[in-house]
């Protein structure tokens, strides 16, 4: 909406939307063919504007769900919340798409967290790429979001859905890798609500939970929308808008001393900053980063 403020760039809109899957059957699980297979001649680019990277690791999280690292090919400066636009050649043309980096900027590597969008125009064809397979990315990367959390000392509440963790992962690394080397004095604090269908979607629950244990200014709290799908769950349930008015007032009684960030689901998006809203939260203090699906052919 207009009258929120918000640094979400157009290139954005490229980005494959970070969603609670609807109830629905997992994809088959069919062996994934080696990228020559579907593209066997490599494309031509201007070597002032791309990289050719390489993937040099492959986790897959669950049937839609995974993660990439990335050799860039070159230096690749970044900082926490911006995001890298990869590619592949398509059937007429390269096929470009925006992604959130969960790594941290003092890796060497890019950490790319991915959800499988079977209408989408890029995911269909990363979804084949293994280890060792090659891809382009664009040298610059983009965006703002999460800028004010990386300087400002008020505290931060952080959203997401699923993949929309990846900005504030990124940050999180970063942030504990400065306390544990005394560049960063504590002097502000992250509250961190991940969403998701199931636990298993939780991608980096268990190295979130650790900093969480270790780090005193970080609190991460993880919910699940579908415990009946899930018994063995035993923490937040509901979707991240409940868990927001959990939350809310108890981690900050006067929110004109805080910012929040929400990235994900458009809908978790929408209906967050309402009840942030309806709690007294201004609207310069919303940032938010919404991912959206662009159909095979744009």
């Amino acid at each position: 909406m207009p009258q929120w403020r918000s640094f979400t760039p157009i290139a954005d809109r490229l980005w494959p939307r970070t969603r609670e899957p609807a109830n629905r059957d997992p994809p088959s699980r069919e062996p994934r063919p080696r990228r020559g297979g579907v593209h066997s001649e490599p494309m031509p680019l201007p070597s002032d504007k791309f990289f050719t990277a390489t993937i040099t690791d492959r986790r897959d999280i669950s049937d839609d769900l995974w993660v990439i690292r990335v050799d860039p090919g070159g230096p690749f400066a970044f900082t926490a919340g911006q995001y890298a636009t990869l590619g592949l050649p398509g059937s007429a043309r390269l096929v470009e798409r925006a992604y959130s980096i969960a790594s941290s900027p003092h890796e060497s590597e890019l950490e790319i967290f991915i959800e499988l969008v079977p209408e989408g125009g890029l995911t269909p064809l990363l979804y084949r790429l293994n280890a060792g397979d090659t891809l382009s990315i664009r040298k610059m990367p983009k965006g703002r979001f999460l800028h004010e959390a990386a300087d400002d000392p008020a505290d931060h509440l952080m959203l997401s859905t699923v993949t929309g963790i990846a900005p504030f992962l990124s940050l999180v690394r970063s942030l504990a890798k400065d306390w544990n080397e005394g560049r960063f004095k504590g002097d502000r604090r992250l509250f961190l609500i991940q969403g998701a269908s199931r636990s298993v979607e939780l991608g980096y629950r268990e190295e979130l939970e650790r900093f969480a244990r270790d780090l005193p200014w970080l609190t991460y709290v993880p919910t699940v929308s579908r415990p009946w799908d899930d018994p063995e769950w035993s923490g937040e349930v509901g979707r991240v808008d409940d868990v927001i008015r959990k939350y809310a007032d108890q981690w900050f009684p006067d929110p004109s001393r805080a910012m929040a960030h929400l990235c994900g689901h458009p809908s978790m998006i929408e209906h967050g900053k309402a009840i942030l809203g309806r709690r007294g939260w201004v609207k310069s203090s919303i940032k938010e980063e919404s991912y959206f699906v662009l159909p095979a052919g744009h």
